[in-house]
C-alpha cells in the first residue's frame, strides 16, 4: 500500500483542474465575520454562490452537495481541488472530511498558499490510515520527510469522518488528523496565497469525498 501511494503521487497533484484556470477574485459568499475575531473566513457550504469552483468533467465534479462541498474524481492517478479565490498569508484551516464511496486507497486534504497549479503547500490523508505533506514549486512535486505517505492510527478508517487541521504559519507547516499532530516541516517556499479543498485517486478509479464546516483562522 506505501508503494503504491508513494507510486501514485508522483502523479497526482500535477494535473490541472478547474482552479487552475479560475481567475483569483474576492469571494462573494461564505463568511469572514462572527463571534470568533480570528476567523478569516468560513463555510458551511450551505449558500451555493460563497465562491468555490462548480465543474465538471470525464474526469469527476467539484461542486456543493446536501449542505457540504464534493469532490468526485473517476479517473486514476488524478487529483482534482478547489479554491475559494481568496489570499491569505499565515493561516490554520480546519475541515470536517468523509468519504462517501469508492475505493480506500485515495487521497483528500487541504491546500494552503496556492498561487497557481504549480505552486502550493499539501497536507492529505487516505482512507486507509495514511497521510502526507509537500508542497509544488514551479512545477516540480516535494514530499516531506523520508516514509513518503508514512501508516498512522490516528486517520480514522473508511467512510468514519476525519477532522483535518493545516497550519502555515511563516515557514513552519503543521498537519492534524482528530487533533492529533501527524507531522511538521519547515519550509520558505511560499509565503501567501488561496486556501483550498482537494480529492484524488491512485491506481483505483472512482472517489467521493465529502468536506463540511471550512474555517480559516488567524494563528
Amino acid at each position: 500500500m506505501l508503494f503504491v501511494l508513494s507510486l501514485g503521487l508522483v502523479l497526482v497533484l500535477a494535473l490541472t483542474s478547474c482552479s487552475a484556470i479560475k481567475s483569483v477574485l474576492p469571494s462573494t459568499g461564505g463568511s469572514n465575520s462572527g463571534k470568533d475575531s480570528n476567523v478569516l473566513f468560513s463555510d458551511d457550504f450551505s449558500k451555493t454562490s460563497s465562491g468555490w469552483d462548480q465543474t465538471t468533467t470525464d474526469s469527476g465534479s467539484t461542486d456543493y452537495k446536501n449542505d457540504a462541498y464534493e469532490i468526485i474524481v473517476n479517473a486514476t492517478n488524478y487529483d482534482m481541488w478547489a479554491n475559494p479565490g481568496l489570499t491569505f498569508t499565515d493561516t490554520r484551516i480546519e475541515v470536517d472530511a468523509t468519504k462517501v464511496a469508492g475505493s480506500d486507497n485515495n487521497d483528500f486534504g487541504v491546500l494552503c498558499r496556492y498561487v497557481d497549479v504549480d505552486n502550493y503547500y499539501f497536507a492529505i490523508v487516505a482512507s486507509d490510515g495514511f497521510y502526507g505533506m509537500g508542497k509544488m514549486v514551479d512545477g516540480t512535486q516535494t514530499i516531506f520527510g523520508d516514509a513518503g505517505m508514512p501508516e498512522t492510527d490516528k486517520v480514522k478508517p473508511g467512510s468514519i469522518p476525519n477532522h483535518l487541521r493545516f497550519d502555515c504559519v511563516g515557514s513552519k507547516l503543521s498537519f492534524y488528523a482528530n487533533g492529533n499532530l501527524l507531522a511538521e516541516y519547515e519550509d520558505s517556499s511560499l509565503t501567501s496565497g488561496d486556501v483550498g479543498l482537494i480529492a484524488g485517486t491512485f491506481t483505483e478509479s472512482g472517489t467521493d469525498v465529502s468536506f463540511d464546516n471550512f474555517i480559516v483562522y488567524k494563528p
